[in-house]
């Protein structure tokens, strides 16, 4: 299992584990974090972008062509910044930390 934080909006972490595979955005839908993620992967908004930290960014694959091209949409993004529906579990993600921005927008009413 992985273990992930989430730093909320308001300062608050919640830590929990995801099994290797899962999807950062599903681990983060599950536990209540505001991410929105309606495009379901397909790369076609920027609604579940969150903010890795430095330390971690280096351990996350390259983002991809795509992937940087809807972080260019993505309300306060930064150089760390990555969507959480293209993050994949692995054992050398034990211990990610992601922040989730405060210009997070959450259509879904989450």
């Amino acid at each position: 299992m992985t273990l992930v934080r989430f730093i909320a909006i308001d300062g608050s972490v919640m830590e929990t584990r995801g099994s290797p595979g899962d999807r950062l955005l599903d681990l983060a839908q599950a536990y209540g974090q505001p991410l929105e993620g309606t495009c379901e992967g397909q790369m076609a908004c920027s609604t579940c972008h969150v903010i890795v930290t430095a330390e971690d960014f280096a351990r996350l694959p390259k983002a991809s062509e795509d992937e940087e091209d809807m972080l260019d949409l993505a309300a306060g993004a930064t150089r760390t910044s990555r969507l959480a529906c293209q993050i994949w579990l692995e054992e050398a993600l034990d211990g990610l930390t992601v922040r989730i921005p405060g210009e997070a927008r959450n259509m879904q009413g989450r």
